[in-house]
């Protein structure tokens, strides 16, 4: 059986996935936050105002309507039809609050075209005119009196369009912010960037900043994947001793973002914290996502930087979790994507072994790299053929899985790209 700690951890994984529908999830490595930011929904609103509500009322008729109205106190995202206007009647009931509450108010206009005549539809007089607009405040964020929500919706603005480092270096300085809503923002800004955008801002942030938030024990451990990459970039070698005390710091425990700070550890100090990765790797007795965390600090220097730890040394390292059962399906299907067809001895070799034997997922794991391994390789050959004896329609079923699956290209031993070999 595997331990409940395993299926939250892919649970997890997965709903971040079907939260984001066609979307390519690659972002920045080891943020553990991505999706729709505010300065996505600033794109898609037609404007966006900062005011607070007043005069609400019910409609009598139905209690589930009704109107208030917005007294407009700043305006964020202009629109011609806000022009002389100092408020907004809202079509609905807001119920009045005891607080003066400002309320972010997200707005998108559209016309009732049914309402004219077919000849009027075309007429700009008609389409351009905004007293035929019909108003929907379709999003609505109450905001912190002390918030500067307002002055960071105006600053993304202000960067929408620029390059993309100094874009991440404005939604840095909100990483911290006390506005949970803002600061949760500005780190999806981070999950949705390129590696080679953080890495390019990185070199030059504060070093002592970053440090202040990795040793700070309220920093939630969301950011802490983030922070531990940032760490490897800007700080200096002296700084490893402090990410190793965080690191051994028997009160810290880190449900998220160990990735990324033992990451920055090997940055900082190649030969300690590689030291470091491969004695985690080893302690089969380590917690199902501590080991995964490692496995991710793997694919990050296979993927992004094999200048630091030579591929050659990621997949021994890869090899000593391929042979702990609950976990091997992840790195065998990792070593699939990757075309490492050298290892397919060493991989085929586990399912003789009844501790993965006896693991679905983990016979499918290995069945599926068989199946990919080119033709040349006589112990694959004999093992597909053999299955397809034994059980055919199992393998059927992952020859369609492999066809339907998005062709993804292998990576040589140097790092760089190569074609994709066999089924994969």
């Amino acid at each position: 059986m595997f331990r409940d700690d395993r299926w939250l951890c892919l649970t997890f994984a997965l709903l971040c996935l079907l939260a984001m529908p066609g979307r390519k999830v690659q972002g920045c490595p080891f943020c553990s936050t991505q999706g729709q930011t505010l300065s996505g929904e600033v794109s898609q609103a037609d404007f966006i105002v900062l005011g607070r509500m007043t005069n609400a009322q019910r409609d009598l008729n139905d209690l589930t309507k009704g109107t208030t109205e917005l007294i407009i106190d700043s305006v964020i995202k202009p629109h011609p039809y806000l022009v002389g206007r100092k408020s907004l009647q809202i079509p609905r009931y807001v119920a009045p609050s005891k607080e003066q509450t400002q309320y972010l108010v997200f707005c998108s206009l559209y016309t009732r075209l049914a309402e004219f005549p077919a000849t009027a539809i075309a007429s700009a007089a008609i389409l351009g005119n905004y007293q035929f607009a019909q108003l929907d405040p379709y999003r609505g964020e109450p905001v912190p009196p002390d918030s500067r929500m307002a002055e960071y919706l105006k600053g993304a603005i202000a960067v929408r369009d620029a390059d993309p480092v100094k874009r991440l270096r404005f939604f840095f300085d909100y990483l911290d912010a006390s506005d949970l809503v803002i600061s949760t923002d500005a780190l999806m800004e981070f999950g949705n960037s390129d590696y080679k955008e953080v890495r390019q801002l990185a070199a030059n942030l504060p070093a002592e900043r970053i440090l202040g938030w990795l040793t700070d024990p309220n920093t939630p451990p969301s950011r802490l994947g983030l922070y531990g990459l940032l760490i490897g970039h800007c700080g200096k070698p002296a700084d490893a001793v402090k990410i190793r005390a965080i690191l051994d710091d028997p009160t810290r425990m880190y449900s998220s973002g160990l990735d990324g700070i033992i990451a920055g550890y090997i940055m900082l100090d190649r030969k300690a914290g590689w030291e470091y990765l491969l004695g985690l790797l080893k302690d089969t007795k380590k917690d199902f996502p501590v080991r995964y965390a490692g496995l991710k600090v793997l694919r990050f220097f296979w993927e992004y930087r094999p200048d630091i730890i030579e591929p050659a040394e990621v997949l021994e390292a890869m090899k000593i979790l391929v042979a702990q059962p609950d976990i091997a399906d992840l790195p065998i299907e990792d070593l699939r994507k990757w075309g490492r067809w050298e290892l397919a001895d060493y991989i085929l070799q586990f399912d003789e072994k009844e501790s993965h034997h006896k693991i679905p997922i983990v016979r499918r794991a290995i069945l599926r790299y068989a199946l990919s391994v080119p033709g040349n390789n006589p112990r694959a050959a004999a093992y597909v053929a053999a299955a397809r004896k034994s059980d055919p329609e199992r393998v059927e079923f992952v020859e369609q899985m492999l066809k339907e699956e998005q062709p993804r290209p292998a990576t040589t031993a140097t790092g760089g790209r190569a074609a994709p070999s066999g089924g994969s």
